[in-house]
């Protein structure tokens, strides 16, 4: 990597199909779950999602920041389970490993250049 690209962010994107019966659901059908990564850290820097209130979006946000994924996401989902209690649950988790197998693709992708 040149010197150039430290530092990089890069942004990341997952999505995945909420559960009935939620407000949530109504409004969007999937959730999208959205990441700036620091590339050369695997740290998520920027995080927001589309979940019906602005409150619940902050705690995924807040959750989601710090974050380092470069070595997987166990850690993580863990600390969602633990401080996300909402219905969205299984859908974020779901968004989560789509996003963490985009940043392992354009890693590999990265090396091989």
């Amino acid at each position: 990597m040149t010197s150039a690209n430290k530092h990089e962010l890069v942004l990341f994107s997952g999505y995945a199909k909420l559960p009935e019966g939620i407000t949530a659901t109504e409004l969007y059908k999937v959730i999208g779950l959205i990441v700036v990564i620091d590339i050369e850290t695997g740290i998520i820097k920027q995080a927001d999602c589309t979940l019906a209130t602005e409150l619940a979006c902050k705690q995924v946000s807040s959750v989601l920041i710090g974050h380092n994924i470069s070595n997987g996401v166990e850690e993580l989902q863990r600390d969602m389970d633990r401080k996300y209690q909402g219905s969205a649950k299984k859908a974020i988790s779901t968004a989560i490993r789509i996003i963490y197998d985009k940043y392992r693709s354009y890693k590999l992708e990265e090396e091989q250049e």
